[in-house]
């Protein structure tokens, strides 16, 4: 028994569309349908009626929906408990965070709450936004910190997560100053010779936005270099090896004394929104004033 099919069949019983339950759990349709099935084998008996459109819970489905749901915030409400005593009453809080989000700015943020919430005890698992989502599904965290775009991921019902816009960064092309002027990397200005591209792996959150912003632009950008992580691109671009886009407050310090320029007009850029989701009905009391004060 996986808890996660329990979590997933209580999406479904709520959408009642494989579709849109696949994508609020951040998996594929196919491996969604697999899960429930895999539920239903456990149980022996079918949950979903599939032969007609839209589909919905059989007799054992709403029978077992509420039974899903009870041992779900059961389970939940045991785990704080239990943290609570473990930790001496005060639980971590648990953050999937974006890795370069938690590099430049959830550290620094985490320093300024000491004083206004001093009892507060963070763990932090950072990474790629697909795993941060799916640990938060999962319920393995508590809160999700990312970026959201407007032609981008995630979203979830808000009528169940809870989200809170707290900033917003400019997310532009930039190089190395005395790369830019001496090779004339510009991609607003004239386009006679390459420039070398230093990308996001297109698989990445960012890499799909920057292909959003490019779109049907030929650019003369070359591609020299991937990585999926900001920080290496920025430290490429400092040593002048290129273009990468970049969020200005990762590199603010550099634009700041003029290490680094950028080499695109506005229509070269685009606006991310910092984003923070939770499920409020299953926060404790640190947790909600931790969401609070964010």
């Amino acid at each position: 028994m996986d808890t996660r099919w329990l979590q997933d069949f209580v999406c479904l019983g709520r959408t009642l569309n494989f579709s849109r339950a696949a994508e609020e759990r951040n998996i594929t349709q196919p491996a969604f349908s697999r899960r429930i099935k895999s539920l239903e084998n456990w149980l022996g008996v079918p949950l979903v009626v599939r032969s007609i459109y839209p589909v919905r819970l059989s007799d054992a489905g709403v029978q077992f929906l509420p039974v899903a749901q009870e041992t779900i915030n059961r389970l939940s409400d045991a785990r704080q408990d239990i943290r609570g005593i473990y930790f001496g009453g005060t639980a971590f809080q648990r953050i999937a965070v974006l890795h370069t989000i938690s590099l430049n700015y959830l550290t620094t943020r985490l320093q300024e709450l000491d004083d206004e919430l001093p009892d507060l005890r963070v763990r932090v698992f950072s990474d790629f936004l697909a795993s941060c989502c799916q640990l938060f599904t999962d319920g393995t965290c508590d809160f999700l910190l990312c970026y959201r775009h407007n032609n981008g991921a995630p979203f979830f019902d808000e009528d169940v997560i809870a989200r809170k816009d707290i900033g917003h960064e400019n997310f532009c092309p930039v190089a190395e100053a005395n790369a830019a002027a001496a090779n004339g990397w510009d991609l607003s200005g004239p386009r006679e010779q390459g420039i070398p591209y230093l990308s996001y792996d297109p698989s990445s959150y960012l890499g799909t936005i920057v292909d959003q912003i490019i779109g049907n632009r030929e650019p003369p950008l070359e591609l020299a270099y991937m990585d999926a992580h900001a920080e290496s691109l920025k430290r490429m671009v400092i040593s002048g090896k290129g273009v990468a886009w970049l969020s200005e407050r990762v590199v603010a310090e550099e634009l700041a004394d003029g290490r680094l320029v950028r080499v695109g007009g506005p229509e070269w850029q685009t606006t991310l929104t910092l984003t923070l989701f939770c499920a409020s009905d299953r926060l404790d009391k640190a947790g909600q004033l931790f969401w609070d004060a964010m």
